[in-house]
């Protein structure tokens, strides 16, 4: 990785906290030396990118803090990517989720980092790749990246992620609408969050029949109490059985990068604030055709 003064010399304070925030802020505002300093990112070690997503409420922050206290008992360095819905004042990240984390910031083994969604709706946008990377060479052992959970477009993860945790609770609702949802089709494991509630294990039992049905390797179905750690050590172990296995999607995960990558650099010209004044002034010709307005900024 590299210095963020001097994006073209080897990094010095680069191991620090300090310089990493500093690192991904310049990443994530596209400041001067941004791209160079992406070019030249090197990776040390196969170090897992772990997505965490599900609809909101399903405990997501909460399960994150448990398998950090977990993963930490080894000896491992965490990072997490939390992303956040994006103000629509600021344009800033929010941030209440982060509490559920607040008694890992100050550990010198996890470093905690919230994002704004950027308008992506599936909370994911091409910064969370840039800066993702960033912390894949800066040496953690494992990172963590929580979704925003906001439905569909969570699928995005999928994308990203070497492993993708999908995070249901017994009242989720309607099985059949998870699949439809697409969640279904990226999960690597489930995760029935608040086991304890009623109707849980009537609702891992249909679960584990709807994904009997799909053919090729089942994931398996875990069932926790993240409040209490329960079930914990099971979603670490399986996280760790997967290290030996990120390469079969390697292909698939460089496309979606790149794709998510190109897309970024092609609208990176477009000023929303001065497209909002454009179609202003274009409004008040009566002939105004949206399709051809388009076209003079494509």
């Amino acid at each position: 990785m590299l210095d963020p003064k001097h994006p073209s010399t080897p990094p010095k304070l680069l191991n620090t906290f300090r310089s990493l925030a500093r690192t991904l802020t310049i990443v994530e505002n596209d400041l001067p030396g941004a791209d160079e300093l992406l070019k030249k990112l090197t990776f040390n070690k196969t170090n897992p990118i772990i997505g965490i997503t599900g609809p909101p409420g399903a405990g997501k922050s909460t399960l994150v803090n448990s398998l950090i206290e977990r993963l930490l008992k080894d000896g491992n360095k965490i990072a997490v990517l939390a992303i956040d819905p994006t103000s629509p004042f600021n344009f800033g990240s929010l941030l209440g989720d982060r509490i559920r984390m607040a008694s890992h910031f100050n550990s010198p083994n996890v470093f905690i980092r919230s994002l704004a969604t950027r308008g992506s709706l599936g909370g994911l946008s091409a910064k969370t790749i840039e800066m993702a990377d960033v912390l894949r060479a800066a040496d953690f052992d494992y990172i963590l990246i929580e979704t925003v959970g906001v439905g569909q477009s969570e699928i995005e993860i999928a994308g990203l992620a070497d492993v993708t945790l999908v995070v249901l609770v017994p009242e989720s609702g309607d099985e059949i609408q998870h699949i439809k949802s697409g969640l279904m089709e990226i999960a690597d494991a489930f995760i029935i969050n608040k086991a304890d509630r009623a109707d849980a294990d009537a609702f891992a039992n249909n679960l584990k029949k709807i994904i009997g049905q799909k053919k090729g390797e089942q994931p398996p179905v875990f069932k926790t109490i993240a409040s209490q750690a329960n079930g914990i050590n099971e979603v670490a172990t399986f996280i760790k059985s997967t290290t030996n296995t990120l390469h079969k999607r390697h292909e698939l995960l460089m496309t979606e990068k790149a794709y998510k990558l190109i897309q970024q650099r092609l609208m990176r010209h477009i000023d929303k604030k001065k497209l909002q004044h454009d179609i202003t002034e274009a409004l008040t010709d009566k002939k105004f055709n949206l399709y051809s307005f388009v076209d003079t900024y494509v």
